[in-house]
């Protein structure tokens, strides 16, 4: 859809759209801002960003994208004190990495701050802002609660000379920090607490990652952040809902300024399952070592999910398929594990691979004697054709695959039961041996040779199939099996007297050393594979050649597949994957 063809679409189609494409579509029909979309993304570079973060950085660029418009990268970076060169390189990263490009429109609001102060200087002028100086604490006390009104500041009529010599001696460093603020003047009796003379600029003096030293003075988000929409250009300012407060604000220092009339808009943020989202908290869990950096594979973090295996494909298709909300809901971590699923299932290269090993002699194969057999890259792209897998007498399946004394409903490996081997033959257990302390050490069986893939028996049936890998051919490699990093679906939930990290769960992560076959040869640092009947896994940016890390993105379990299939639902993705 062209923005061209949206004025002439009929009401049935226009209805489809979700409600900001509504608004957007309407605007456009009245020529608002010249019949013209242009969004940005704003973030704060005060940590990395998070999968909440890539729904807005996927609503912005596809709404520009949509209707032939714009669409900025702009760093909120007003506070010095958080603010780090390190996350600004880590969005930027991300936003690339996410596939959307802000071409030549990367922009600061400290590329702003000279016209921001100018425009404060004219909000005095218009008697619009005062300098206070009371301290953070009073103003606080000051501003009132939600059913009883604020107490005017005592320094809330100085004159429009005493305001505006007051404010230049901020800007000067005549001040101690917290010694004095600029105001806006708008209603203390407001029952919006945020329109009670809210602050516009404190003093600082810390080292600017950007300016230096040139400014002691920084304006608050509020001030900069909707003045800079209006200096961009930037048509729908769109938000999560927590900022639905702030709109009034926002148009207030508009309306006075008289400058361009950016539209903002909230859509409900992105709550999911078993996860934080707050900024404050994640830095928390860094800072205390409860995770192994902003990266860690457990953190809801963009870089933690690519560093796990997830594609930007799936986090899109995440994004895509939890639509744009009016309400604030809880989404289930399940449906991002199954976006990435769908996408690793076309293309994800299959590999076998065994985490807690069991070694099997097949007694009457023929020593020294290892063959090939065929197996498939991907089953979902069969014209990638097959590749070759050492097979020989000593191999090692999973632990999990054999009983000794196994119940009814077992039908893998047990004394005396035949299995298949994936891609191989089918082998039949004939003596299990014990170590010292009485646990299964080894396993002896015997093959039948006609039951090759190919060969005339080779669809006798057995009840059950099962990986395994050539003990002679296989590479050991560190496995590292993530699971959900909070044990409450609701990581808030706790109990009086404890904070969310309590309900961190600690097996979060495992660490095992496997055995993976071939089919991996000259893998880099996050290539993806499937581990056939395991779990797709992903190679860790610490990986060496020496030491081959590989992390668990996800298992093969869906509990989101489960989901739909009871609630008579079909997921919309393509095939292809593609």
């Amino acid at each position: 859809m062209t923005r061209n063809d949206l004025p002439g679409k009929e009401e049935k189609d226009v209805r489809s759209l979700n409600f900001i494409e509504q608004i957007i579509t309407e605007d456009i029909r009245t020529g608002k801002a010249g019949g013209r979309v242009h969004t940005r993304f704003p973030p704060e570079p005060n940590g990395y960003l998070h999968i909440g973060h890539a729904k807005s950085i996927c609503l912005n660029y596809g709404l520009a994208e949509k209707y032939n418009g714009l669409y900025n990268l702009r760093f909120d970076d007003t506070n010095p004190l958080t603010e780090e060169v390190e996350y600004v390189e880590s969005i930027k990263e991300d936003v690339r990495w996410l596939g959307y490009d802000w071409e030549d429109r990367l922009y600061y609001a400290s590329d702003y701050f000279e016209i921001l102060y100018e425009w404060a200087g004219k909000l005095i002028k218009k008697e619009k802002a005062y300098v206070c100086d009371l301290n953070a604490a009073q103003i606080s006390e000051q501003r009132g609660t939600p059913t009883r009104p604020g107490i005017e500041s005592p320094y809330r009529n100085r004159t429009i000379d005493e305001n505006l010599d007051l404010f230049r001696r901020m800007r000067n460093g005549e001040f101690r920090d917290g010694q004095r603020v600029l105001r806006a003047k708008i209603d203390m009796a407001s029952p919006n607490m945020h329109m009670r003379d809210p602050v516009m600029y404190r003093i600082i003096h810390v080292a600017h990652h950007r300016t230096g030293h040139d400014w002691c003075i920084y304006p608050t988000y509020d001030y900069a952040h909707g003045q800079s929409d209006s200096i961009e250009g930037i048509t729908h300012s769109i938000c999560t809902l927590e900022f639905e407060v702030h709109r009034p604000l926002y148009e207030w220092f508009i309306r006075e300024l008289d400058i361009f009339p950016s539209r903002q808009i909230e859509f409900a943020r992105l709550n999911l399952s078993y996860t934080v989202m707050s900024k404050r908290k994640l830095l928390q869990l860094v800072k205390e070592g409860h995770v192994n950096g902003w990266d860690d594979p457990r953190m809801p973090t963009i870089s933690g999910l690519r560093r796990r295996g997830y594609t930007p494909e799936s986090i899109r298709y995440f994004s895509d398929r939890i639509g744009v909300a009016k309400r604030n809901n809880v989404i289930d971590v399940a449906l991002l594990e199954h976006s990435v699923r769908e996408d690793l299932n076309v293309k994800a290269t299959r590999v076998m691979a065994v985490l807690n090993p069991l070694k099997v002699v097949i007694t009457n194969y023929p020593a020294g004697e290892p063959e090939e057999v065929d197996a498939v890259i991907n089953p979902e792209q069969p014209e990638l054709g097959k590749r070759k897998v050492p097979f020989s007498r000593e191999i090692f399946i999973e632990k999990d695959d054999f009983m000794e004394d196994p119940p009814r409903k077992f039908f893998r490996l047990a004394p005396g039961r035949e299995v298949r081997l994936k891609y191989a033959y089918i082998i039949k257990c004939e003596k299990v041996l014990k170590d010292e302390n009485g646990k299964v050490a080894e396993l002896h069986c015997t093959y039948d040779p006609a039951t090759r893939s190919g060969m005339p028996e080779a669809n006798r049936k057995v009840k059950s199939t099962i990986h395994w890998v050539s003990a002679q051919h296989a590479r050991e490699v560190e496995v590292r099996l993530f699971d959900r990093l909070f044990l409450n679906p609701d990581p808030e939930e706790i109990e009086e007297g404890k904070d969310f990290k309590s309900n961190l769960n600690p097996d979060s992560l495992k660490i095992v050393r496997g055995f993976i076959s071939s089919g991996m040869e000259g893998a880099r640092p996050l290539d993806k594979f499937q581990f056939e009947r395991t779990g797709y896994f992903c190679v860790d940016t610490e990986s060496t050649s020496r030491n081959m890390i590989l992390n668990r993105t996800v298992t093969l379990r869906d509990a989101w597949t489960r989901y739909e299939k009871t609630n008579n639902t079909k997921s919309t993705r393509p095939k292809t994957g593609k």
